[in-house]
């Protein structure tokens, strides 16, 4: 089900894919663009991240790479770091968790979150009652985690309902198609045509991403069959 804000204004959460369901059919009632694209992709998956150091520690393996190649280097890591805690990361020497396919630039970011976790009592977990803002300011606090991390941890972690991650790439050249736009948009211009799906942005984005990858299948297909 999804949880409703309350007076100490918790912020809405989709809770199970019942909700987000719900929240789907909500946002194409309120949105042609999000029905027509409902309608291409059905309800996409939740996309469950932990809301822990893990969970965290999986978005920052995955920035900037394809799905496919995030998914093959966060496997080795998940099996390599047990139990996946502050700790442990800490105890690895930087040679050993580059040879699991993680960046020089990711292997600083991992330790210097397991850092604040081991040594400057960052409470991730607690995070999950925090506002949205308040949960980007402590995350993008840390080094190496920007405003995308952030923004994908509200939505596949703590599974913010009105999350948006204005500064990812596809979402933008979805957006830049269904708007008939001369240029993909930037970040502010994102941040400002999203308002449209309040309080749903994250439903939004999810239908984006998955029509984004049904036009890259499509657009794949055709190629092919003209081969």
């Amino acid at each position: 089900m999804i949880a409703a804000h309350t007076k100490t204004s918790q912020p809405m959460t989709l809770n199970d894919e019942l909700a987000l369901a719900a929240g789907a059919r909500a946002l194409s009632e309120q949105c042609t663009i999000m029905r027509r694209i409902h309608a291409r992709v059905g309800t996409p998956p939740l996309r469950d991240f932990s809301a822990d150091f893990k969970g965290l520690a999986k978005i920052v393996t995955g920035q900037q790479l394809s799905a496919q190649s995030a998914a093959a280097i966060w496997a080795r890591v998940a099996a390599a770091i047990v139990p996946f805690e502050a700790r442990t990361i800490l105890a690895r020497n930087d040679a050993g968790l580059a040879a699991l396919g993680l960046s020089t630039a990711k292997v600083r970011t991992l330790k210097a979150i397991a850092t604040a976790i081991n040594s400057e009592g960052l409470d991730i977990p607690g995070l999950s009652s925090a506002a949205d803002t308040v949960v980007i300011d402590r995350l993008t606090a840390l080094h190496g985690v920007g405003p995308w991390t952030a923004d994908i941890y509200l939505l596949f972690a703590l599974r913010r309902a009105d999350a948006f991650a204005a500064g990812d790439l596809a979402l933008q050249i979805a957006a830049q198609h269904h708007f008939k736009l001369e240029a993909r948009p930037t970040a502010a211009e994102l941040t400002k045509l999203a308002e449209r799906w309040r309080p749903w942005r994250a439903v939004a984005a999810r239908l984006l991403w998955a029509d984004y990858g049904a036009e890259k299948s499509d657009a794949k297909a055709r190629k092919a069959a003209k081969k």
